[in-house]
């Protein structure tokens, strides 16, 4: 009565598109089986119920019903669901069968093909229609044949009329139903295969997205190092290179005059060079300086401070304010880095006569501060980092930023210099070589020249 549902399985798979192949089978052979049927049936109870004119009536009628299924056959191919051919076709089918059933009732066997394939061959306006005119084919057939011959043929063709009607309606809203179903079913089974799709490419997405991140994390880290072993190299070799040239030079100037002065001056050549080969390699391992394995960050600091006043013969005053207490590694090793780049500077380019190094503890911050009263310079036109130096500034901001602190600058010629850094105040365990908390808030020490 209906049309199968569209199948929500793909082209070449079992379940629904065999029924769809079966149903395309009916609909083209199973017309010339049914017709078939009841003119076999309809000739054995010919001579009860049929006079010879209309036994020859109706074998044209059956006749002309081949030839329609015939010409059907040929043209069904090439014509579109609902198209006029089809209505064409239907309705002298329908006309057909109800002659047939009118002088041989058994030939509604072949009227009732119009239950089966009314939707492919009408339009949706019209199914219900055609539903109608043919439940009255079949229940004239049912009750005794067309026309009623007696009032109770009359009321059995009225009620048989209901019967059929009320169930060919409802297979119809039925079926209509079903469909809806399917249709939805396929919609949704597209949705979700176009999501799987988008899914897939997401994923597809993330993995190259994923494998990017890598490599960038991976450079990122590569570059990461090759700044940190640079600004080790700067604060450790570059510095004691330095102090050892300084030294041999005295040694040059002053070895005719003063053996014992060039002496001593060789020794503590030799000292930077043993001090710098063991910041060397623990540069390599990513250790905290040498200065910190036995003090903490304001002892180190101290005696950071007494080693360069000693080397330079420029006075240098260390003071500590606020309640010292021991900090971590991390905050500890880069302070004291930034500070040995700031004296280095003050060393070799401020011409400096007098030095203040300050370390603040406040509540959640330290503050380190190296002042000198050298030439000083323009900030502004500073040089950056390159081959031949101008590391310094730069790489004390990048060890400042490394661990969420800041370094700035303050400087003009002829007026000194002086470096800030700020650095969040990380507390690390007390140790049994760190001072206790809650020493001396203020401590200072000054080295002459």
């Amino acid at each position: 009565m209906t049309q199968p549902p569209c199948s929500p399985y793909p082209s070449g798979a079992t379940g629904p598109r065999t029924i769809e192949e079966r149903w395309e089978q009916f609909y083209r052979y199973g017309p010339y089986a049914v017709l078939t049927l009841s003119v076999l049936v309809g000739a054995v109870a010919a001579d009860l119920i049929m006079t010879r004119t209309e036994m020859y009536v109706a074998g044209a009628l059956a006749v002309a019903a081949y030839g329609l299924q015939i010409w059907w056959g040929r043209t069904r191919p090439r014509t579109a669901p609902g198209a006029p051919a089809g209505v064409a076709y239907y309705t002298l089918r329908t006309v057909l069968a109800f002659a047939l059933s009118w002088f041989n009732p058994f030939f509604s066997i072949y009227a009732a093909l119009g239950y089966f394939d009314i939707e492919p061959l009408l339009p949706k306006r019209f199914v219900r229609a055609g539903l109608l005119t043919t439940a009255v084919t079949l229940a004239g057939s049912q009750s005794g044949g067309l026309p009623p011959a007696s009032l109770m043929n009359w009321v059995a063709f009225g009620a048989l009329y209901v019967v059929n009607t009320a169930l060919a309606l409802f297979f119809w809203h039925v079926g209509m139903r079903e469909e809806e179903k399917a249709r939805v079913q396929v919609a949704t089974i597209a949705e979700l295969e176009r999501t799987n799709l988008r899914l897939e490419q997401a994923m597809a997405e993330n993995a190259a997205l994923h494998a990017q991140l890598l490599v960038q994390a991976r450079e990122a880290g590569v570059d990461d190092e090759r700044r940190r072993l640079a600004a080790e190299i700067h604060d450790t070799l570059a510095q004691g290179l330095t102090g050892i040239i300084a030294q041999l030079q005295v040694v040059t100037s002053v070895t005719d005059r003063d053996p014992a002065t060039a002496r001593l001056h060789l020794e503590r050549a030799a000292a930077l060079a043993r001090h710098s080969l063991g910041e060397a390699r623990r540069s390599v391992h990513n250790l905290a300086p040498t200065a910190l394995e036995h003090d903490e960050l304001a002892g180190a600091l101290e005696k950071t401070v007494a080693d360069w006043a000693e080397q330079h013969r420029v006075r240098a005053d260390f003071t500590v304010t606020g309640t010292v207490e021991p900090v971590h590694d991390e905050i500890a090793a880069t302070l004291l880095r930034i500070a040995g780049e700031a004296l280095a500077n003050a060393g070799r380019h401020a011409g400096a006569s007098r030095v203040g190094v300050t370390l603040s503890f406040m509540d959640d911050e330290l503050t380190l501060d190296v002042r000198d009263d050298g030439r000083g310079f323009d900030p502004a036109t500073a040089a950056p980092a390159d081959r031949t130096g101008g590391f310094g500034l730069g790489g004390m901001r990048v060890r400042a930023e490394r661990i969420a602190g800041t370094v700035e600058v303050e400087s003009e010629p002829g007026g000194g210099t002086a470096v800030s850094a700020r650095v969040p105040l990380v507390r690390h365990p007390v140790n049994s070589t760190a001072p206790a908390a809650g020493q001396a808030p203020v401590s200072s020490r000054t080295v002459p020249s």
